[in-house]
């Protein structure tokens, strides 16, 4: 699809489109999807004052989502794939801010050195390099500093052609808060809603210490989605000594 008409293509969002020009193009393909219900106080612990937690029938959830980025570029530059596509996983909750819902991540790794150092650099979002190694049915990573480790084994099975209330809140987030020492950043994105597979996950061994009272037992709910054409709008920052929910 084109982007002019990625971008005519809004009557899925919850809000407009912004009126502002554009800053980034993306591709999130081929992502995993591991969703955990969790409670509420151990997550209270790892998301900034300044956001409320975003709640599914009473309760939050963390995911974690594994996928390759790919074709990353600015608006008026050509994609360069030693840099632009990397494998990424993304260990997000789901916030609001205002009159807006959207992810907050706890946790961003990528598989390029270099990528994970520009992307740092541009967004300010908390990228760290790992190893990471794909093949069509398995996903391994690991990281040595932190002790972090997921190796998954899996078949991915037919499409979910009506999605659940659940299914929609899980995927469909158009807005990232970030939080830095001094400020809560915002960002707008854009993309058809994801189309998700069912997925039988084989193997799962899956090990954050960091993560270990919130992330316990089995995911409750897995996904597969072949991925999105995203847009991404530059971030925009508020003092954290100004910030309030409204």
């Amino acid at each position: 699809m084109k982007i002019q008409d990625l971008l005519k293509t809004a009557e899925h969002r919850p809000w407009k489109i912004p009126t502002e020009n554009w800053k980034f193009y993306q591709e999130w393909n081929n992502a995993i999807f591991l969703h955990w219900e969790v409670e509420l106080e151990e997550l209270k612990k790892l998301v900034p004052k300044e956001l409320e937690i975003d709640l599914f029938e009473g309760k939050p959830w963390v995911s974690v989502v594994a996928f390759t980025m790919e074709k990353i570029r600015p608006k008026y530059l050509p994609s360069f794939s030693p840099i632009s596509d990397f494998d990424e996983i993304n260990i997000r909750t789901y916030v609001k801010s205002g009159h807006k819902t959207g992810v907050y991540f706890l946790s961003i790794e990528g598989g390029k050195q270099l990528s994970c150092k520009i992307a740092k650099s541009i967004s300010e979002l908390p990228y760290r390099y790992s190893k990471i190694k794909r093949t069509a049915n398995q996903y391994q990573s690991s990281n040595a500093a932190f002790n972090d480790k997921l190796d998954l084994t899996f078949s991915i099975r037919e499409a979910i052609e009506t999605k659940s209330k659940l299914d929609q809140w899980l995927t469909e987030r158009y807005a990232l808060f970030q939080d830095t020492k001094q400020a809560i950043n915002a960002f707008e994105i854009h993309h058809l809603e994801w189309p998700i597979h069912n997925i039988d996950i084989t193997k799962l061994d899956f090990n954050y210490p960091r993560f270990k009272n919130l992330l316990k037992n089995k995911p409750n709910k897995i996904q597969y989605s072949n991925g999105v054409n995203v847009i991404a709008w530059g971030k925009t920052k508020k003092d954290k000594t100004s910030y309030n929910k409204v």
